[in-house]
């Protein structure tokens, strides 16, 4: 008798243990769901954050382009990678030889990279080789060769009072504000500023705009 209930309260031991036990790696799996769980939580946040600063400073601050063509050349070449500053523009106009990127007024998708010249109200002429601003000659250091031709600009034109004049560095082989495809650049056209060459590496530095 003694026996059969020693017996029967080893087994009720060894159930209860592995009751016990069950309940325990029950326990750890809900411990490691939890964790997984805060885990996965952690990362949408990060993602969240890294996505919405992303967002942020592709809207607001800057975002990287990449230079196609030699317009600008030997100011910035074909292949440079830039980045492009717009927060400055929202506090202050463009201002004269800023190096600018601006979307192409008949399609959305092409931007353009070039230089201001003229500044909104002024009237900007070019004959021969000289650029006139409101009647006299621009002093500048831009430009590789004599200007060839002039186009539109070979009569005066006066910028309206959110148009900008803008020209490529490398005059003869350029479509600019010359162009009439192009012609003057409104204020809601611009992008921001071309800041700074990340590439090629043996060329990193600020743009010059002055």
């Amino acid at each position: 008798m003694d026996e059969n209930r020693q017996d029967w309260e080893e087994g009720q031991l060894e159930e209860t243990l592995r009751a016990l036990e069950k309940d325990r790696e029950k326990d750890q799996k809900r411990k490691k769901e939890r964790n997984v769980l805060r885990e996965i939580i952690s990362l949408l946040i990060y993602a969240a954050i890294v996505f919405g600063c992303t967002f942020l400073i592709i809207t607001f601050v800057g975002q990287r382009t990449k230079v196609s063509g030699n317009s600008m050349y030997d100011t910035l070449e074909d292949g440079d990678n830039l980045i492009l500053e717009k927060l400055s523009y929202r506090f202050h106009d463009p201002e004269r030889f800023d190096v600018i990127v601006f979307r192409f007024a008949h399609s959305k998708n092409t931007f353009y990279i070039k230089r201001i010249i003229g500044l909104p109200g002024e009237t900007v002429q070019i004959i021969g080789s000289d650029i006139y601003i409101n009647g006299e000659i621009l002093e500048e250091d831009y430009g590789l060769e004599p200007i060839q031709y002039a186009n539109r600009a070979a009569e005066p034109i006066t910028l309206g009072e959110d148009e900008y004049f803008v020209l490529g560095d490398n005059r003869n082989d350029s479509s600019d504000s010359r162009d009439p495809a192009v012609g003057n650049v409104h204020r809601s056209q611009i992008v921001g500023k071309a800041w700074l060459r990340i590439w090629p590496f043996n060329k990193i530095g600020f743009i010059d705009h002055k």
